[in-house]
């Protein structure tokens, strides 16, 4: 949350040539309702059951850049997908530039009932472990967004070169 994954993502995905799609959306396309409308009515059990069907749909679409919610990838099932077809990108910040972010859009159900600050300390102390198992980990700070579209694609392109392969076996 506030990483950055929708702003670099679209970049990402003009650079490459590639579609570009936030899972959220396709989920609240999905369940006919918001985001924040499904944790409101259903709970988050249900929406990470949804997220994790929408996303394991999205993944047998071919090459894109699909940005998943934060939750997401803290699913084994749903890493172990992502793993087996894509190339995972954690795009990391730093608690003071995820509060600010966060801070400038409504929307997000599981900042709603506390204080933001605390609550993102507490995902990141719970989630950042399970984050660091992405196959690339790029720093989004506060530099402009190309500089992170700049890292994460040269990352990208160093892994996904034959010779980078054939030297990592």
């Amino acid at each position: 949350m506030g990483a950055g994954k929708t702003c670099i993502g679209r970049r990402l995905a003009k650079r490459f040539g590639l579609t570009f799609t936030d899972a959220d959306d396709e989920i609240a396309k999905a369940a006919g309702c918001s985001v924040e409308d499904i944790f409101e009515l259903y709970g988050e059990a249900a929406f990470r059951d949804g997220e994790r069907r929408v996303i394991d749909r999205l993944l047998g679409n071919g090459p894109q850049v699909l940005a998943t919610g934060g939750g997401a990838f803290l699913d084994p099932r749903t890493r172990s997908r992502i793993r087996n077809v894509g190339v995972s990108v954690w795009l990391r910040a730093d608690l003071d530039v995820l509060v600010r972010r966060t801070g400038r859009h409504g929307g997000r159900p599981l900042l709603k009932n506390g204080d933001p600050r605390a609550i993102l300390a507490r995902l990141m102390e719970e989630r950042y472990p399970v984050y660091a198992e992405a196959d690339i980990v790029v720093d989004s700070g506060d530099e402009p967004p190309r500089a992170a579209e700049k890292r994460v694609a040269d990352a990208l392109e160093s892994l996904l070169r034959p010779e980078a392969r054939e030297s990592q076996s």
